[in-house]
């Protein structure tokens, strides 16, 4: 048969089949004639104009002189004791602090003997210019109410920004979004596994969910909470009750809390918003401050690598500990939640919310979409048809999960005693471990009663499934939103911002404001610990040398110190639209995510202003936690019978108008 194509289609062809074949022969020939490169500059995809940053250097041997670093026309040592042997590998790294670069354009040479040994060039941008992909994105988010055209947008931005903001450097940004940022999101270049964890954590649970809420259990849960639930205060308290009981993940508390208790808090016409108030406050508050939870292997890591270089003879899961009444604004936000279920008042955006859900019966706006779905047709969650209700069915498989991260972090754990175990524990995997065991026996429940076919076990599970693939999209695009900010070094310009005089009794109050404002910046508050956490911990140490400080009489302010990033950075977690907690809560109550997040940010910020003035800025002045946390509790107390506004707290609706409300819903 001819071939009919087109000629200039088959000239294209024979191109790419010629340079298909010609550019890995080449490659090979270059790699044969060369000889290998004894140094390598690693430079940034880009670095801000004036502000420090890290540069590495790569060796396949450590010199046997110092070398030299020359940047622009700032010189910097390099001695043979900086490089250390990689991990299975055969290179060694050496990393000079504290370079300088200005101009558009930055050479790098490195020095040897007075010749130049290797070469590396990199672009500088304004240092302002590091933060507007975050802002830019949490704009488009809140004006448009569409959080995956926010995020694309604002990767694509500073992917663009990492190319010097040159015209074919957009271009080259568009492809660097999938090709580098969103794929790396999910397969770091370290090989690291942590995301990908989560990601199939999340697809199980959404498994779980889909199977419980097929075969009755969920709703068999929920009926019983509805039967001693039988106002909205302690339907709000029974919500609040389940988020402390699932205390050990923010992920598995988002999941089960806001699913389960959905049709509570419709059924008793209590909106959307605040039930995914609820879920998200009891979310990563709780677990951040949780002596056993995901958290907690993280946390110690990085606080036990920020003392290591400080002389302070205390363990890492001790400092933990003594750090934890200086957690203000996760301690505070849980105390504000309990009272705005037992006071029934609210304020701002969240009680015309619930006016709205209570007085016309609408639990989410009438032009809002919920991030879910119960639709059947399209294969969502929804009851079987005349299933046994029991709730054994879900308690068995959430009891299962819960021992089951328990066990996991037992078992992949090392030390000999509880809390080095559980400090050093894997938690993703116990996580992987747990949601795996917990659907598996949904599944068997199910099929082992006759409650659920195995094809209709099937397709439970695949809706779960599908009901988290929205949070799939939106965690990958604020995993690639974080590595965009990491690569934009925008924390080390907020730092720099700063300047060098402190007040030190100002300090943790600025350390939380510059811990909230990069959490709420990038999305993420691991992100943001693992930034701050290296910086503030010596900045405060010196503080204290200088001050002639110890730490036996004066600790306190470092255990405030690291209190304080730690809940700084939660609270950037719990409500910035782009973080994934924030996220999940949303998808989970069925709430849309934009209203979410406006109705919620008042609430945090009154938390964190109370955090402010009532426990950082006395703290900084050597008043006791067990003053301060008090004092704060009070003061939510008066703002809200100021502020708020009773809704009332005994009002039963209507059973049958509610449960045709959740229905349209």
């Amino acid at each position: 048969m001819p071939d009919r194509r087109h000629p200039a289609i088959r000239l294209v062809l024979a191109i790419f089949a010629t340079l298909a074949f010609c550019l890995p022969v080449a490659a090979q020939d270059l790699k044969e004639d060369e000889p290998p490169t004894p140094y390598t500059i690693e430079a940034p995809r880009v670095v801000l104009d004036g502000v420090p940053f890290t540069q590495s250097i790569r060796a396949s041997v450590p010199p046997a002189a110092p070398l030299t670093l020359e940047v622009g026309e700032e010189s910097y040592e390099v001695a043979p004791d900086d490089f250390t042997q990689l991990a299975d590998s055969v290179a060694y790294l050496a990393e000079v602090e504290d370079v300088t670069a200005t101009g558009d354009e930055v050479t790098m040479r490195l020095l040897e003997d007075g010749e130049v040994v290797a070469e590396g060039t990199t672009n500088a941008i304004a240092g302002w210019l590091s933060i507007l992909p975050a802002l830019i994105a949490i704009g488009i988010a809140l004006a448009t109410r569409q959080v995956i055209p926010a995020l694309f947008l604002g990767i694509v931005l500073g992917s663009w920004f990492t190319y010097g903001m040159s015209l074919p450097g957009l271009w080259f940004g568009l492809l660097d979004t999938i090709q580098i940022y969103v794929l790396e999101a999910l397969v770091p270049p370290d090989g690291s596994k942590s995301h990908m964890q989560i990601v199939i954590f999340t697809l199980m649970m959404g498994g779980m969910i889909g199977i419980i809420y097929r075969n009755g259990g969920a709703h068999a849960i929920a009926a019983r909470i509805a039967s001693i639930a039988n106002t909205r205060r302690k339907t709000q308290l029974g919500a609040c009750g389940l988020g402390f009981a699932i205390f050990f993940s923010t992920y598995a508390n988002s999941l089960i809390v806001g699913n389960t208790m959905r049709p509570v808090t419709d059924r008793m016409k209590i909106s959307r918003e605040k039930l995914a108030y609820i879920v998200d406050s009891t979310a990563a508050p709780l677990a951040s401050i949780a002596i056993i939870s995901t958290w907690i292997g993280y946390q110690l890591g990085l606080i036990e690598e920020a003392v290591s270089g400080i002389g302070v003879n205390q363990s890492a899961y001790s400092i933990f500990l003594n750090a934890i009444p200086y957690n203000f604004y996760p301690i505070l936000a849980l105390v504000m939640v309990i009272l705005i279920g037992a006071m029934g008042r609210d304020f701002g955006p969240m009680a015309k919310a619930e006016r709205r859900a209570l007085e016309e019966g609408q639990v989410i706006r009438q032009d809002a979409d919920a991030e879910e779905s119960d639709d059947e047709e399209g294969g969502e969650l929804y009851l079987k048809d005349d299933v046994t209700q029991r709730s054994i069915n879900a308690i068995l498989p959430i009891g299962t999960l819960i021992v089951m991260v328990a066990a996991g972090l037992y078992v992949t754990g090392e030390g000999s005693t509880l809390r080095e175990i559980m400090g050093s524990a894997d938690g993703n995997t116990a996580l992987v471990w747990a949601a795996l065991v917990s659907v598996v026996l949904a599944a068997g429940l199910s099929m082992g009663q006759g409650l659920l076919s195995m094809k209709e076990t099937m397709g439970a599970w695949f809706a779960g499934l599908r009901s988290v693939l929205f949070v799939m999209i939106i965690l990958t695009l604020a995993w690639s939103l974080a590595a965009i900010a990491e690569d934009l070094h925008t924390a080390s310009w907020l730092v720099s911002i700063l300047g060098d005089s402190i007040p030190p009794q100002w300090l943790p109050a600025i350390l939380f404001c510059l811990s909230a404002a990069v959490s709420f910046a990038v999305g993420t508050s691991w992100g943001t610990m693992g930034i701050l956490m290296p910086l503030a911990v010596p900045l405060i140490w010196a503080l204290m040398q200088n001050a002639g400080l110890s730490m036996e009489e004066d600790g306190y302010i470092l255990y405030a110190t690291i209190g304080t990033i730690l809940a700084g950075s939660v609270w950037g977690d719990h409500c910035s639209p782009i973080s994934d907690t924030t996220i999940i809560s949303s998808v989970a109550s069925g709430s849309n995510h934009i209203d979410h997040v406006r109705t919620q940010i008042p609430y945090a910020l009154t938390v964190g202003g109370v955090a402010i003035v009532c426990g950082l800025i006395p703290t900084g002045y050597g008043i006791p936690f067990w003053i301060t946390l008090p004092l704060g509790a009070v003061a939510l107390v008066a703002i809200l019978w100021v502020l708020g506004t009773s809704l009332g707290t005994d009002v039963a609706p209507d059973a049958e108008e509610a449960e045709g409300e959740t229905a349209r819903a």
